[in-house]
C-alpha cells in the first residue's frame, strides 16, 4: 500500500551489518547507536538479528532532515527527505519480518513434535520518532531597557505558560525528559493522568477535577507535574 520505497544510493546491505554486530560480540539486549541512519540499514540488521537468535536488542537511529535531490528517485517517489525514506524502511522491514515469524510459527504449530520451548518469539518490532523541535512552552525573555509595558505584557502571557503551538503528547514527552526520564519509559493514559513507570511520576496535562486527583492520589506517585492554569477558576482544588 502507499508510495514505494525508492532504491538508495549506495546502501549498506543488512546482512553486512548483522555481521558486524556478531564479530563485535554485541551482548543480546545492548542497544546499538547509528548516527547516520540512512535508509535505516541499522535497525532493519537490529530487528532481524532479535528475530535470529531471540535477543533484545534495541537501535537508536539518527538522521538530518536532508532533503533528498529533486531529480532522485527518492523525490520522484515523494520523500522529501532521507529521515522520511528511514522511517518508510523501518516500517516495512518490522512488516516483513513479523510476516516471516507468523508464517513460522504457523509451521510449527502444524508439526506433531512441537515443543513450546523451541517455538519462534515474535521480536519486539515496534519504534518511535521523535523530532528536534521548539519547547512546548513558552521561553522568558530578557527584555532589554527598563519598558514597563513590555514586562507587563510578559506577565500577563505566562498566566498561560503553554507555547501556542504545543500538544498534550508534545508536552507529556519534554517534561519525561526534563524530569530525567527515559523516552521508553513505561507510559499509561488514563483519567486525564500520564503515569510514568508506575508511578513513578504522574503528569496532569489535560483537565483536573476533585475525581482526577482522587485517582491520581490512589495509585501513590513519587512526584506529581500539573499545569497551573488546569486550576483556573478552581482555587480551592487546587490549594487543597
Amino acid at each position: 500500500k502507499g508510495k514505494s520505497v525508492p532504491k538508495f544510493d549506495n546502501p549498506k546491505p543488512h546482512e553486512l551489518i548483522e555481521h558486524l554486530s556478531t564479530i563485535c560480540n554485541s551482548a543480546n539486549n545492548t542497544t546499538i547507536l547509528d548516527f547516520f541512519a540512512g535508509s535505516g540499514t541499522t535497525a532493519h540488521a537490529v530487528m532481524q538479528l532479535n528475530k535470529e537468535d531471540g535477543g533484545h536488542r534495541k537501535f537508536i537511529c539518527v538522521q538530518l532532515p536532508e532533503r533528498c535531490d529533486e531529480k532522485s528517485e527518492a523525490y520522484k517517489a515523494g520523500y522529501n527527505t532521507i529521515a522520511e525514506i528511514s522511517k518508510e524502511r523501518i516500517r516495512r522491514a518490522s512488516a516483513k519480518i513479523k510476516a516471516e515469524v507468523l508464517a513460522a510459527q504457523a509451521e510449527q504449530q502444524q508439526k506433531l513434535q512441537f515443543e513450546e520451548e523451541n517455538a519462534l518469539q515474535m521480536p519486539d518490532l515496534g519504534f518511535k520518532v521523535f523530532k528536534l523541535s521548539d519547547s512546548n512552552f513558552k521561553q522568558w525573555r530578557n527584555i532589554p531597557g527598563a519598558n514597563k509595558e513590555e514586562w507587563k505584557q510578559q506577565i500577563i502571557d505566562f498566566i498561560n505558560p503553554v507555547a501556542e503551538n504545543a500538544t498534550v503528547e508534545n508536552m507529556m514527552y519534554e517534561l519525561l525528559l526534563k524530569s530525567g526520564k527515559s523516552l521508553n519509559s513505561k507510559i499509561e493514559h488514563a483519567d486525564n493522568c500520564y503515569c510514568i513507570n508506575d508511578g513513578e511520576l504522574a503528569l496532569l496535562l489535560e483537565s483536573v477535577s476533585q475525581a482526577t486527583v482522587d485517582a491520581v492520589l490512589s495509585r501513590h506517585p513519587q512526584k506529581v507535574i500539573a499545569l497551573d492554569k488546569l486550576f483556573e477558576g478552581n482555587d480551592q482544588l487546587k490549594t487543597n
